[in-house]
């Protein structure tokens, strides 16, 4: 085991014990066992492959129609080149109709905005405090070493965190950013301290977890740990774990959780992000679950796919997830036919059949009801 490695699980096995002692466990230590953090990344991940054209209104409009579900957490957008992924080229119009249009809730709200780079940053930060958004950048105030720093406002009804994301292989790091493992996490540091600067919250994706299109299908689940740790050391507060091609079986989550597990990671600060390619991302979230996972990733749907990933289908259902936690006892927070309905909703949008079991039968009982 590495001396990080070592040093991290040393860390985490003293937390359990305090007095005083940090945890890297920030937003997700909050989370009861019986509580299921659903991440929907439909308007980013979920869109971002498809090839038809889709107007800025229809984006804003799914993003708002998922607000309605009871959801606490959207991706919306990426900041990324539109030579690369010009499905995200708008995502800048989709922030700053949030910051002005930002709706009082019930609970709260985080939206997510997945950064390649520093230049993405920048962008998204010029975006969030342009004059006129709802979240203005108060005046700077003095860090502890008395240098100048800046600071987010405070919102209730909502705020915004960041995504950066590397990969768990060099042969898809360099086809997806052009860089090494190790060049890509260096890329990420500027864009972590800033955000720490900012009061910004900082995810990590690690991509092909479970398998990778270009080196086949056993990942190293060693790699992916000393990823997770590096990530976390750096001050990200979560990890989400993608199985970016859908190659993932129990038998490999479960040996990619006890990886995670012996390098000394807490389940709470892990989510897990599955494909459906193989028909097995309903199956692995519940290995997952098993193991205390309380994190995961899905689109309404089942949208998605990697333009990066050749052949890998959407991810995981929301809805399809949501009826399987519900059907457990376990709480979301989320209305299943409210979600169902936004996911019957875009697929007419795009033209498409919806990849939801759970939502297409959700909807033909509401329709039976003349509902």
């Amino acid at each position: 085991m590495s001396s990080k490695l070592t040093y991290l699980r040393s860390a985490r096995l003293a937390a359990r014990h305090p007095p005083h002692c940090r945890t890297f466990a920030t937003t997700a230590s909050s989370r009861s066992n019986n509580n299921i953090e659903i991440v929907e990344v439909g308007p980013r991940d979920g869109l971002q492959n498809e090839k038809q054209a889709i107007s800025v209104a229809t984006k804003i409009e799914l993003v708002e129609r998922l607000v309605k579900t009871g959801l606490s957490v959207i991706e919306a957008g990426s900041f990324v080149s539109p030579k690369w992924v010009p499905q995200m080229a708008n995502s800048s119009e989709i922030l700053e109709h949030i910051t002005r249009n930002n709706p009082q809730l019930d609970r709260p709200l985080k939206y997510q905005w997945l950064l390649p780079n520093a230049k993405g940053f920048e962008h998204f930060l010029t975006v969030l405090n342009r004059p006129g958004s709802a979240y203005p950048s108060p005046p700077a105030s003095p860090s502890p070493d008395k240098s100048p720093t800046r600071t987010t406002s405070d919102v209730k009804s909502s705020s915004h965190e960041v995504s950066i994301f590397t990969a768990a292989t060099e042969s898809f790091t360099r086809k997806n950013t052009n860089c090494s493992i190790a060049e890509s996490l260096e890329r990420f540091t500027p864009i972590m301290t800033e955000s720490t600067n900012l009061g910004l919250n900082v995810r990590a994706y690690i991509s092909v977890a479970l398998g990778c299109p270009y080196e086949g299908p056993n990942t190293d689940p060693q790699q992916v740990a000393e990823l997770a740790v590096n990530l976390l050391e750096m001050g990200a507060y979560q990890i989400s774990v993608a199985d970016t091609t859908g190659m993932g079986t129990p038998l490999k989550t479960a040996d990619l959780l006890k990886a995670l597990e012996a390098a000394g990671i807490d389940k709470k600060d892990i989510s897990l992000h599955f494909h459906d390619t193989y028909g097995q991302a309903l199956v692995n979230s519940m290995v997952a679950l098993e193991h205390g996972i309380r994190s995961f990733d899905s689109a309404v749907g089942g949208l998605g796919g990697c333009p990066f990933s050749p052949g890998a289908t959407g991810n995981v259902a929301t809805e399809d997830m949501v009826h399987c936690f519900h059907s457990l006892g376990l709480q979301t927070g989320i209305d299943l036919e409210k979600l169902s309905a936004v996911g019957d909703w875009i697929m007419r949008q795009l033209g498409r059949p919806n990849d939801s079991r759970a939502g297409k039968a959700t909807m033909a009982q509401m329709r039976k009801e003349g509902r």
